[in-house]
């Protein structure tokens, strides 16, 4: 693989424009389809299995006027609403396309706000972009234009994500800053935003497509675009740091493109590789969604990981000597002696080999202690009262909130089968008797089905909506009666995933073991390695939990209140966050590896090996940080989690376990590292991530 790498690379920066046309011609193809035949993301939250999915199935077969999604318009003024206007609202709304059912308007208390249900025939996802929102709009305008506020809920206008592009700005500014810092130059540094920018482009095109063939959710392509221009960056940091460093010994720009690729190339294919089998565990969680975010992100990876093996090399060879910061160019001597002089971190490797016991018990505590907060961890999938207050979806919540009760905002859904449960009244006498049932409304009716909605006194987010749903299921609803709804599906959700976590999270550990095992040869280490980032996830969680479900925490995140951990993020975090630490772990293991084959020196491998790739990881891990902090402020309570989960352990991954845990652990474990048993040693091919020799590979004919 790194001769063929290396010969790519030198083929591209040879003939530059040829591959930089090649990738512009297939970024316009891309684009054009995208925007010819490319669909609307949104979410499906159908979970096969479930009570709340079989309770819907039999509303679509029997009432299917209220088995679709459903809408709630709620109005306000500054004094009583008058009826008339009310009346005429609810006409246009029920003759929108696909509305199946529109309550009469339920009036406040003193009068000043009403609000609308309005049950549609479809599912949301059959909405084409915003045309749902856009008849709720449209039917509520005579109202606006007369003074009252409108404002819309339920999971019509739940399911529209608008990227406001602000996270993306924000991480690009402050990864061209790393960069100029780490490489020098400004051209070296504008190589890597060039090639993750031009893969994501690809990418979003792809995801465009693919969310015309099947479900992608509308979270998908924001956390798909995090994590591509995280990795971008880095992939390409890691080439052109290795390119540079082939200019200041002397290579050719065309020679030191075919070594940065034979070597450095060839980490990034196993890297990115190790990312891409990771996203499977998400198949595991057995949810539309999750795999929707798989395939977006899966997508995303791989595209900027061929930007950076095709185009980082045609860039640089384009670039020619401009890529070594101006001092550099002028005199070889130093770039040469600044290249052998040990740096910061050679030294403190050294001195944490010198203390391994101590240096591991501190970090390990330290880790302890971030940690801890996952035992207090509570989820609950993204709901409008986790939004700004800024959205509508938010406002009318509050609205709903304040006038109608907490629970309005989540009716529990009880479908019924009469040829089972023909007493309906009854059942809905029973109902409210039930402690922590604000009101149940009168059932309707069709010959062999009725439909109960039961409005809790506590809101969706509360734990007592759950106990009361629990409760409901177990001790109060015959055989024949099953909870269905947006607060039973999302009930149905978190246990879904706190089930299926266990199952992806060996599911990946085994496969980043084997694949550790393969390339180095060392099961010591990959069992190591995995215990180090199964830490560095754990620290994450302990952050995120920290962070969110505190007032304070919240608040300087910009939320106005403490909120549960989406249900979504715990899988996807650490799906995502064990593949790239094992890029790290790959780009680090790869160097000490290789110095410890050539010296046989344990404790002298490690050092020297942290000294090659030290200050590469920490400006790839510090741009990869500022990257998620710039999607931490996004609007979205989701990306929001992700983007700080993935932040934190980014932080830690890149300086309590590579500066401290590595060598302390590699230190006191020696030679015992690179144990290898003899039946094993024959089973195992031979599989080498990096050239050991670059002057074989530099000379591409």
């Amino acid at each position: 693989m790194s001769r063929l790498l290396g010969r790519l690379g030198g083929a591209a920066a040879a003939h530059p424009w040829r591959i930089i046309g090649a990738w512009v011609i297939v970024l316009v193809a891309f684009t054009a389809l995208s925007a010819g035949f490319g669909g609307t993301p949104h979410d499906d939250y159908n979970v096969p299995g479930t009570e709340s999915q079989a309770g819907t199935e039999f509303l679509r077969k029997h009432l299917p006027e209220l088995a679709g999604t459903d809408a709630r318009v709620v109005v306000h003024g500054k004094g009583k609403v008058d009826p008339a206007t009310l009346e005429g609202l609810r006409t246009r709304l029920a003759a929108m396309p696909s509305a199946g059912d529109v309550s009469q308007p339920r009036m406040s208390a003193d009068g000043d706000t009403a609000l609308i249900a309005v049950r549609y025939t479809i599912p949301v996802t059959d909405f084409e972009g915003t045309t749902g929102m856009d008849a709720l709009r449209a039917a509520a305008e005579p109202l606006v234009r007369e003074g009252l506020q409108v404002e819309f809920g339920g999971q019509v206008a739940e399911n529209i994500s608008a990227p406001s592009g602000t996270a993306e700005a924000v991480g690009i500014v402050a990864a061209l800053f790393i960069l100029v810092f780490a490489l020098g130059s400004v051209i070296a540094a504008g190589l890597p935003l060039i090639v993750a920018i031009s893969g994501l482009g690809v990418a979003s095109a792809i995801i465009a497509l693919l969310a015309k063939v099947t479900d992608i959710s509308g979270t998908a392509p924001t956390i798909a675009t995090m994590v591509g221009l995280g990795v971008g960056i880095d992939y390409a940091l890691l080439l052109v740091a290795r390119h540079v460093e082939g200019l200041r010994v002397g290579l050719s720009p065309r020679e030191a493109a075919a070594a940065a690729n034979a070597t450095a190339g060839a980490s990034v294919i196993v890297a990115g590789l190790t990312v891409l089998v990771s996203l499977f565990g998400l198949r595991l969680a057995t949810l539309p969604v999750y795999s929707s975010f798989g395939y977006a992100t899966f997508a995303a990876v791989g595209a900027v990981m061929l930007a950076s093996i095709t185009l980082v090399p045609a860039l640089c060879g384009l670039a020619g000597h401009r890529v070594l910061p101006r001092a550099v160019r002028k005199g070889a001597a130093v770039a040469r002696d600044t290249v052998a002089r040990p740096g910061l971190t050679a030294r403190w490797a050294a001195l944490v080999g010198r203390r391994p016991v101590v240096a591991a018990l501190a970090s390990l505590l330290v880790l302890g202690v971030l940690s801890a907060p996952v035992l207090g961890m509570r989820t609950w999938p993204q709901d409008a009262g986790s939004q700004p207050t800024s959205n509508t979806t938010r406002q009318a919540y509050d609205l709903t909130s304040a006038e109608f009760g907490a629970g309005a905002n989540g009716p529990l859904v009880i479908a019924v089968d009469t040829a089972k449960v023909p007493d309906v009244d009854g059942l809905v006498a029973a109902l409210r008797a039930v402690p922590g049932v604000a009101l149940v409304a009168p059932a309707a009716r069709t010959a062999d089905a009725a439909v109960i909605l039961v409005e809790p006194t506590t809101g969706p987010q509360d734990e007592r909506t759950t106990e009361l749903l629990n409760r409901l299921r177990a001790d109060v609803l015959p055989d024949g009666a099953l909870v269905t709804g947006l607060v039973a599906v999302f009930a149905d959700i978190s246990d879904r995933l706190s089930d299926r976590l266990w199952i992806v999270v060996a599911f990946v550990v085994a496969l980043s073991l084997l694949l550790l095992t393969v390339l180095f040869r060392a099961p010591v280490v990959a069992v190591k390695a995995a215990i180090m980032n199964l830490l560095s996830v754990a620290a994450a969680y302990g952050v995120m939990t920290a962070v969110f479900q505190t007032d304070a925490g919240a608040k300087a995140v910009g939320l106005p209140h403490s909120v549960p951990v989406s249900s979504w993020v715990p899988i996807l975090l650490f799906t995502v966050l064990f593949g790239l630490s094992m890029d790290y772990e790959v780009f680090l293991l790869s160097r000490v590896r290789e110095d410890w084959l050539a010296t046989g020196d344990a404790q002298g491998s490690v050092v020297r090996g942290l000294s090659a790739t030290g200050r590469v990881i920490s400006g790839a891990a510090a741009i990869m940080v500022a990257v998620f902090i710039g999607f931490a402020l996004d609007p979205d309570v989701t990306v929001k989690m992700i983007g700080v989960g993935m932040a934190a352990a980014v932080l830690v991954d890149a300086t309590l376990v590579r500066l401290v845990l590595v060598p302390a652990t590699m230190s006191l474990l020696g030679r015992a590292n690179w144990w290898l048993p003899a039946w094993l040693d024959r089973l195992l091919p031979h599989v080498k991530v990096e050239a050991a020799e670059e002057r074989e590979l530099a000379p591409v004919a």
